[in-house]
């Protein structure tokens, strides 16, 4: 299940964990951001419990956003332990990113 942040003061806590956490940083009124959403939940089906997927819309979290300097979007950021893992700006389809987050489960 993807899930959407809407409070930046959970962001610690969301990627401070032992698993792996995909960020889905997007805009609706970006073509390749709506276009991320039935992968990401394909990779969220996938993973189950492996993973957490979480989406992020910038416009609701510019703070966050341009504390990470989210430029491109999507732009997609694996967290575990509360460390940046792996980051990748533009679309990706599921299989890649399945086994891009597998690595780091």
């Amino acid at each position: 299940m993807t899930k959407t942040l809407t409070n930046m003061s959970k962001f610690g806590e969301l990627i401070d964990v032992d698993k792996p956490v995909l960020l889905d940083f997007f805009t609706e009124w970006n073509e390749q951001s709506t276009a991320m959403h039935p992968v990401l939940r394909d990779v969220a089906a996938a993973l189950g419990d492996k993973a957490k997927v979480i989406k992020i819309d910038v416009d609701k979290n510019q703070e966050l956003a341009e504390a990470l300097r989210v430029k491109g979007l999507p732009t997609l950021i694996i967290y575990k332990n509360g460390e940046m893992k792996w980051r990748h700006s533009g679309e990706q389809d599921a299989n890649t990113l399945i086994g891009i987050i597998q690595e780091y489960v």
